[in-house]
């Protein structure tokens, strides 16, 4: 018995199988917004008190802006993945903040301040993006200040260890990634 196999049936199954490829790999993707990071309610203290209850290491402060195109390269190839999802949230809380946003919030230490100005004068955001980790009493760790787009999904992954296992107390982001290379 032999068959015959048409073109379009040809065409049709490598199209179905392009469509099955391009739809599970977007699966692995999730919304940042909804899996990164946290619901921030405009009270820091209040975050801080949250992190500790649920025994976080810190908090985690991403300076964005609507307009950054790096801060849109991070969310659409590094902080939509799963494996970086889970890893931040199971060990920080993590805030977006907006440094053009004038609506007022609370700093870590009670007091209300414009979200501008927290990003602004406080901490002296220009570009962005700037991700700066804090303490559970609110201070800026060691070395807790990386300006920029990471590069890549295994860099924002070793920027999470190099605070959660407490690196940042022996050396440098830059000495810890070039040692992860020699590895």
């Amino acid at each position: 018995m032999t068959s015959k196999v048409s073109l379009s049936s040809i065409v049709f199954f490598i199209f179905s199988s392009f469509l099955l490829l391009v739809t599970s790999a977007s699966a692995e993707q999730r919304d940042p917004m909804q899996f990164f990071f946290h619901q921030f309610f405009d009270e820091l203290d209040g975050e801080l008190e949250t992190a500790k209850e649920e025994g976080k290491k810190g908090v985690l402060l991403m300076f964005e802006e609507d307009d950054c195109p790096f801060c849109a390269r991070m969310k659409k190839t590094i902080l939509n993945q799963p494996e970086v999802q889970d890893y931040y949230r199971e060990n920080f809380r993590i805030i977006a903040i907006d440094k053009e946003n004038v609506i007022e919030i609370t700093d870590f230490d009670g007091t209300p301040v414009l979200m501008k100005d927290f990003a602004e004068k406080k901490h002296r955001v220009r570009a962005t993006p700037v991700f700066m980790m804090f303490d559970l009493d609110g201070k800026k760790m060691k070395r807790g200040r990386y300006t920029g787009a990471m590069t890549s999904e295994d860099e924002f992954m070793a920027f999470g260890r190099f605070f959660a296992e407490g690196i940042n107390e022996k050396t440098s982001f830059t000495r810890y990634k070039k040692s992860l290379k020699k590895k």
